[in-house]
């Protein structure tokens, strides 16, 4: 598993997101670890090598 940092979108902390690196494009939902609200994280990953391309992260309203 790697991980990814992203900012809440709830309440601006960073957070540490593990990331399934078999899976190119994912979407899940994660409770933030401080405001415990939830986050919906699309990730998508690049190249052969299977780097982090990208990833967001929103509220459930967006």
């Amino acid at each position: 598993m790697n991980t990814q940092t992203v900012r809440c979108p709830y309440c601006g902390e960073w957070l540490e997101v593990f990331i399934d690196p078999s899976v190119r494009r994912q979407e899940y939902i994660e409770d933030c670890q401080v405001c415990c609200r939830p986050i919906t994280l699309t990730v998508t990953l690049d190249g052969d090598d299977v780097t982090i391309a990208h990833v967001a992260a929103r509220t459930e309203e967006d």
